[in-house]
Order: structure tokens, then C-alpha cells, then sequence
């Protein structure tokens, strides 16, 4: 049964403004890991030898595989023992591999700690999730988890304008010293003011068998399954862009050191659309919003996609289509992770580890092909947004049965 907020935010030990900050901050460790460093990544490749601009993207690429698999793990692992504990377990490795970048003498050491790095922040992306649903269900779930990513959303806002201001004053190695010391101010309130909300009686043993029985109801689940993977599509597309935004900001469009500000009005979309979502979920539900959205979404990538094949967009065109394409996934992405945890609330921390794994690795690895294939335009991350959405579009489908906007139950 939903619990009413003010009596959820209690079994945290936190107010609801505190569990919010929180959990951005904790769901903020891989946007900071990520978009920090965008300013970096040429100096990062001509400092440890890359010739090929196209594989600079790795760094990112080596980090979402880490975190993606490693969700396998720590979901289980803290249904068993509780959030906590592995919660800054994680977060310890996270810090410590960051520090331990300062010093690599090869861009192949660099992937290998980045490979580990994103294995500790596996940890807080699946376990945050698996908090949030252990406090909250149906709407007011999508509520909080709206809100944490409007917070969230800040990071990604001003992070490359901090890696911007850090190339400016020092070198790359600092940035990763910068990654380290925001785990520890992460941590430390982890450790002194969050409770355990995993109830005993809800513990599950870490066993083989009992893993593989969680991963079969998740994988079983229609809404579930479906939901994940359309997420999965659409965050391939966000991670195309990250992967490339360096090279089309800066080497297609020329804008230097304003790189950092047209990355942050995008992510800044994101945030107000996370916000937009927060205040009209109760009222229009879920899956209107959503549903809606991805609508959007495909048309305005479509547009995007034409557009590009006729030739060149000019800055102002392509900013305001890829806008639309971020304010439409903010509208998404709460809502589709809500819509997919909310049948699973008895094996949370499992079915948060399957669905970050899932999104985290088809989302990675979809992002990928589309960094890798960008050829000094546009038109490859176009051509990607409109088929993930595509793709995003026909999971949906199945996932309702082939009917859009119509909710299973008033918390629907």
C-alpha cells in the first residue's frame, strides 16, 4: 500500500527536501563522471597518445560498461544486507579509482580505471532507485524521482563549465581529483544521516537461486521488461550525444570555450521537463505524460533527422530540435522507470539492478555506435535519435498491449 509522503520520508530518517538532495546527489556521481570531463577529453587523448579523436569516447564508453554489469551485483547483494553498506562500498571504490587516474601512464589504464570506477558507481545508481521504491510507490514514486532528477539534471548543467574552469587553471589530471572529492561530500552524509529503509522482513538470501528467481519475475514482468528496454533505446540516444557533443559543439558548430554553456541549456531542458513532471503526474498520471511525450519525441527527432539530410543545420536549427528532443525525454524518463519498478516493490534492489543493467548496457552500447559513427555532422545522431525513438515507441506498444494513455489504476 502507498504510504502517505510525509509518514515515507520518516522511515529514511530524512524530511523530503533532504531524501530529495540525497538521492540527486547519489544519481549525480554518473553525471559528473561523465559530462565533467567533456571539456578534457582532448588533452586526455593527446596527453596519453590517441590519435583517433573517435576513440577519446571510450573513456565514456569503458565507464558505462563498468556500472552497467556491475548492477547485476549490487542489486542482489543489498537486497540481502541492506542499502547502506554497500551503498559506501561502492562509493569508496568509486573515490578511490578516480585518484588512482591522476596517476596512469597509458590511455589503456586510463579504461581499465574507468572500467572500475564504473563498477562503484554501479552501486549508487541501483541502489538509489531501490531507496526511492522502498519509500515510495505509484505516483508519488514518479513524483519524488521526477524531483531528484531536476535536481540531478543541475549537475550535468554545470559540470562541464567546472572541467571547463579546471582545464583553464590546471590540467585533466585535476578533474579526476575534483571526481574523488565529490564522492567523499556524497558519502559522508550517506553515512551519518541515512537510515536502512530495507525492512527485514523484506530481505531476501544471496543466493544463486534466489538471484535467479528475482531476475526471472523482472524478466517476466510485460510492463517491467518492455518499459526497460524502451528506456534503454532512448538513453542510447542521450549517450550518442554525450559521446559526441565535444566534436559537434567544437568541431562542427565552433564554439570553444561556450561549449559548456549550450551543453548545459540542453541538460537545463531536461531539468525543467523533470520539474514540469513532478508538478503534473499526480494529476494527469503517468503514462499521459509519457506517452505524450515520446509522441514528441519521435516527431521532433523525424523533423531533426529530414532536416539534416537536406544539408547542413545551422546552430540555431539544431539547437532548438535537439531541445525539444530533451525536454520530451525528461518527460520520459521518471515516469518509464516508475512505470517499470512499480510492480517489483518486493524484490526492489533486483529489479533495479536488472533494469540499470539492461538501460545502462543497451543504452551504452547504443550509444557507441552512434558516437563512433559521427562523421563531422549531425546527420548520424539524428538518423539515431529518430530510430531509437522508433524502437522506444514499438516497446511501449507491447508493453500496454498496443493502447497509449490508458492507465492500469488510478495510480496509473
Amino acid at each position: 500500500m502507498t504510504r502517505p509522503i510525509d509518514q515515507a520520508a520518516t522511515i529514511s530518517g530524512l524530511t523530503k527536501v533532504q531524501f530529495i538532495a540525497l538521492m540527486a546527489m547519489l544519481m549525480s556521481i554518473n553525471a559528473i563522471s561523465i559530462d565533467i570531463m567533456l571539456p578534457g577529453l582532448q588533452e586526455i587523448g593527446a596527453s596519453l597518445g590517441v590519435a583517433d579523436e573517435n576513440h577519446r569516447q571510450y573513456v565514456i564508453t569503458a565507464y558505462l560498461l563498468g556500472m552497467g554489469f556491475a548492477q547485476l551485483f549490487f542489486g542482489p547483494l543489498s537486497d540481502r544486507f541492506g542499502r547502506r553498506a554497500p551503498l559506501l562500498g561502492g562509493l569508496a571504490l568509486y573515490g578511490v579509482s578516480a585518484l588512482a587516474i591522476v596517476f596512469v601512464p597509458t590511455f589503456g589504464a586510463l579504461l581499465f580505471l574507468r572500467l572500475v570506477q564504473g563498477i562503484g558507481a554501479a552501486a549508487t545508481r541501483v541502489i538509489t532507485v531501490s531507496i526511492v521504491r522502498d519509500v515510495y510507490g505509484g505516483r508519488q514514486m514518479a513524483e519524488i524521482m521526477s524531483l531528484v532528477m531536476m535536481v540531478f539534471m543541475i549537475v550535468p548543467v554545470i559540470a562541464p563549465s567546472i572541467g571547463q574552469l579546471i582545464m583553464l587553471f590546471s590540467e585533466w589530471h585535476m578533474i579526476f581529483v575534483v571526481i574523488a572529492l565529490f564522492a567523499v561530500a556524497v558519502a559522508l552524509p550517506v553515512a551519518l544521516r541515512l537510515r536502512e529503509t530495507l525492512a527485514p522482513a523484506n530481505r531476501r538470501p544471496f543466493t544463486a537461486s534466489s538471484i535467479l528467481a528475482g531476475f526471472r519475475i523482472v524478466l517476466t514482468n510485460r510492463l517491467a521488461l518492455f518499459y526497460t528496454l524502451a528506456t534503454s533505446a532512448l538513453l542510447g540516444a542521450l549517450f550518442g550525444f554525450i559521446n559526441s557533443a565535444q566534436q559537434i559543439l567544437v568541431g562542427v558548430y565552433g564554439l570553444g570555450v561556450w561549449f559548456p554553456a549550450v551543453f548545459a541549456a540542453f541538460a537545463g531542458m531536461m531539468a525543467v521537463a523533470s520539474f514540469t513532471n513532478s508538478r503534473l503526474v499526480r494529476t494527469f498520471g503517468m503514462r499521459a505524460l509519457s506517452h505524450a511525450a515520446l509522441l514528441g519525441f519521435t516527431l521532433a527527432s523525424f523533423i531533426w533527422m529530414s532536416a539534416s539530410l537536406i544539408g547542413p543545420l545551422p546552430l540555431p536549427l539544431f539547437m532548438l530540435l535537439h531541445a525539444a528532443t530533451m525536454f520530451q525525454f525528461g518527460l520520459i524518463a521518471a515516469n518509464f522507470n516508475a512505470m517499470a519498478m512499480e510492480p517489483l516493490g518486493h524484490v526492489a534492489g533486483t529489479a533495479s539492478s536488472v533494469l540499470g543493467f539492461t538501460q545502462t548496457i543497451g543504452g551504452g552500447i547504443i550509444g557507441a555506435f552512434i558516437g563512433q559513427a559521427f562523421n563531422n555532422s549531425v546527420t548520424p545522431l539524428a538518423v539515431g535519435f529518430f530510430t531509437v525513438a522508433v524502437v522506444a515507441l514499438v516497446c511501449v506498444l507491447i508493453a500496454e498491449g498496443g493502447k497509449l494513455f490508458k492507465p492500469h489504476n488510478p495510480a496509473g
